[in-house]
Formats: C-alpha cells, structure tokens, sequence
C-alpha cells in the first residue's frame, strides 16, 4: 500500500539518474532508491544522524521509496519527515512484498537498502543492493544478497551521493 506523495518534480525538467560505468560489473543507471527503516534508517525507532540531510540530496537524482512493515507505528511520520514516498507491506510475507516494490519499480534501475532477512530478496533484485551492519545486526541472508556491505546507512547514502566510490568496490 502506498501512502503518500511527495514533490517528485527536478529542477527544470531534469530525469532524476545515477548513471555509472563500472569496470567488469556494467552500466549501473539508478532511478529508483528503496530504504527499509527499521535497523537501517533507524534504531528503536528513531532516526539515525545524518540521514534527514543526506536523503534530502539524493531526492534530486533518485526517487526514494520508504518500505516498511511499520512495527513500531513511525513510518508514515518517517516518511512524510523525510519528504519520500512509503509503501507499507503486511507481516508475514514482507520479503515477497518487497521483492515485488522493486520488481514493479524496475529492478534493474533500483538502489535498495536493508538490513533484515526480509530484505534479502529486494537486495537481491536490485541492480545495487548494499546491506547495513548497524546497531541492529545484519541478517545473513541479507549479507549474502548484497552487492555492498557497510557498517553505517551513512556510508550506504555517500556511496550514492558520490557515485565514484562504488568503483572502487564493484569494479572486477
């Protein structure tokens, strides 16, 4: 379920893009950013430092989508903080409704960030997906669908804020 619907206009017209060559790995051309929140963009519910103004960078080149199983009732106020869409998913089958967002989205335009086993498959999908190891953990399967793996959502969001980072880690 989708809710809400931020200002998705750029200035002048522009296509919101990351475009990438990356040595042995391919073209990586981004639209899309999906952000789990719960052990990714926050900690017992509260919003990590530095994310609000690091998203608000990004919504100029991607789209960023919130999803969320919303556990602790915060994400449509996170959401409509942070100027992003949400998609809500129901328990149970959560790693199927993500993969599904993503797959709807254009998986192979998708940057998706997570942490949970129930974000394996999304991260999976994506053409980029990098894993947190936060103060919450990282599940293993999520670990293993990862293209990235980085131990602050910080340095997830600066690896797309300054795109040429990920050279370095994804090149072959």
């Amino acid at each position: 379920m989708r809710v809400g619907k931020p200002d998705t206009s750029t200035p002048e017209g522009e296509k919101r893009v990351i475009a990438l060559a990356i040595p042995g790995w391919g073209e990586l051309v981004l639209r899309h950013l999906v952000l789990d929140l719960n052990g990714t963009l926050a900690v017992d519910g509260q919003v990590l430092g530095g994310v609000t103004e690091r998203v608000s960078n990004l919504a100029s080149r991607l789209e960023i989508h919130l999803i969320s199983a919303d556990t602790r009732g915060l994400a449509l106020q996170t959401a409509q903080s942070l100027h992003v869409h949400l998609e809500r998913v129901e328990g149970g089958t959560e790693d199927l409704q993500k993969l599904r967002f993503v797959q709807r989205l254009g998986a192979d335009s998708v940057a998706a960030i997570g942490n949970g086993a129930n974000d394996a498959l999304m991260l999976c999908s994506a053409r980029l997906g990098i894993a947190i190891l936060g103060g919450e953990g990282l599940a293993l399967a999520a670990l293993t669908a990862a293209d990235v793996v980085v131990s602050r959502i910080e340095d997830a969001l600066d690896l797309l804020l300054l795109p040429q980072r990920l050279i370095a880690t994804l090149r072959h």
